[in-house]
């Protein structure tokens, strides 16, 4: 990612990276901009002897996360980016089973400060996503007195190798307690490219992004696809409909991301007639079952071509994804069909064996994209992870004749 990234910057270095808006005015970053701040956080991280360990990032959607989980992980360290709307004590639980040491955290988590540095032993200092700090305990920094560190290091962290683990997201997975997923840079970077490619993104495209970042669907489907296609994130902290729509309005982006609960609220919107929706394209709606009737009124009122991604956590997110030049009942009644280089089956659970075309099974994948294992949990990697090298899913799908899949 740290190569992909610098090839970025060179090709891409004064295209904007990320925009957002705050209250009416537009912020924005270029690619060159934000490498030097990713650039002084992975050197501070480095000459404050963090090179090697876990780190926590606890936030909602900004540049300053972004530019801190990328600082991470393309030094020799790996980010555990956690679910900013958990409880205090869950995420406590989180810090804690994941080893971090240290802690990248929003301005609007302050609250639970204490909390952490009380019950997470391991937790040697945080440092809060904002330019300054003021009264807070020993080992709480602000963002910038980090770069500064980094920025008066000469030392720079080595790069780290493909199959090095970038990242640990938590996942419930089938059943139980959540198990932390660990994923490569060779897992992420290829499956954010892909998807890309299947809704052929060039560095024109604007991409809403109003999913969450610490979930694959932000931080892979996203990020990882608009740093490979040196196109611009328009980003949401927080799902609003009316900013949605005015942050496409405004501009003029050319794919949007969501889960059906989302598009509905923007389509139901009472303002959504004073917007401007035909800029988009394309964009995906996944994370659950998307209606039919949802996806025509999406094509027909915001313009763009809607596709969906099948997957899991495990499976860096994505193992199935429609395109799109699919035709409309492809995009609509099914997931579509395998990544490029991988292999989905559906598999008979009583015998492992392929079930033939049309007769349900589970949805199984072998690829580059299936994790390296869960944290200090070898057991339930081996549920999950059979002798061939098969990640099973837990979900009930078939296969069509046309090679496209739908769950069951």
């Amino acid at each position: 990612i740290r190569e992909i990234l610098e090839e970025s910057v060179q090709k891409f270095g004064e295209v904007k990276a990320v925009k957002w808006l705050n209250r009416k005015e537009v912020l924005e970053k270029s690619y060159s901009e934000m490498m030097k701040n990713v650039i002084s956080t992975r050197k501070g991280l480095l000459a404050e002897d963090f090179a090697g360990k876990h780190i926590a990032l606890i936030g909602t959607s900004s540049v300053e996360w972004i530019e801190s989980y990328l600082g991470i992980i393309t030094g020799c360290t790996t980010a555990v980016p956690l679910d900013a709307a958990l409880p205090c004590e869950e995420l406590i639980d989180l810090i804690n089973r994941s080893d971090s040491e240290a802690l990248f955290l929003s301005p609007k988590h302050r609250p639970y400060l204490e909390a952490f540095l009380a019950n997470c032993p391991k937790l040697q200092k945080v440092w809060m996503l904002q330019e300054e700090v003021e009264d807070v305990p020993s080992g709480v920094y602000s963002i910038n007195e980090l770069r500064n560190t980094g920025i008066s290091a000469s030392a720079d962290a080595s790069c780290p190798a493909a199959e090095d683990i970038a990242t640990i997201i938590f996942t419930s997975g089938t059943t139980g307690k959540s198990k932390g997923v660990m994923l490569t840079h060779y897992n992420i970077s290829n499956n954010g490219f892909l998807t890309g490619e299947h809704m052929k993104f060039t560095g024109n495209d604007k991409l809403c992004c109003c999913v969450p970042l610490f979930h694959c669907f932000g931080v892979v489907l996203a990020t990882m696809n608009c740093l490979t296609h040196g196109c611009t994130q328009v980003m949401v902290e927080r799902f609003d409909p009316l900013i949605v729509l005015a942050s496409i309005h405004k501009e003029k982006c050319t794919a949007l991301y969501g889960v059906p609960t989302m598009f509905i609220a923007e389509l139901n919107h009472p303002m959504f007639d004073m917007f401007d929706m035909s800029s988009l394209r394309t964009g995906i709606m996944a994370g659950s079952l998307c209606p039919v009737e949802l996806m025509k009124q999406v094509e027909e009122k915001m313009y763009m071509k809607v596709t969906s991604v099948y997957g899991l956590t495990e499976a860096a997110p994505g193992m199935t994804a429609t395109r799109i030049d699919d035709p409309f009942d492809v995009r609509c009644n099914t997931v579509g069909r395998d990544f490029e280089f991988t292999e989905v089956k559906v598999l008979d659970p009583e015998t492992g064996e392929e079930c033939p075309v049309g007769v349900q099974g589970e949805m199984c994948n072998r690829g580059y994209n299936t994790m390296k294992g869960y944290y200090k949990n070898p057991q339930a990697t081996a549920e999950v992870i059979d002798k061939n090298n098969f990640l099973h899913s837990g979900d009930l799908g078939i296969k069509d004749e046309d090679g496209n899949y739908r769950i069951t």
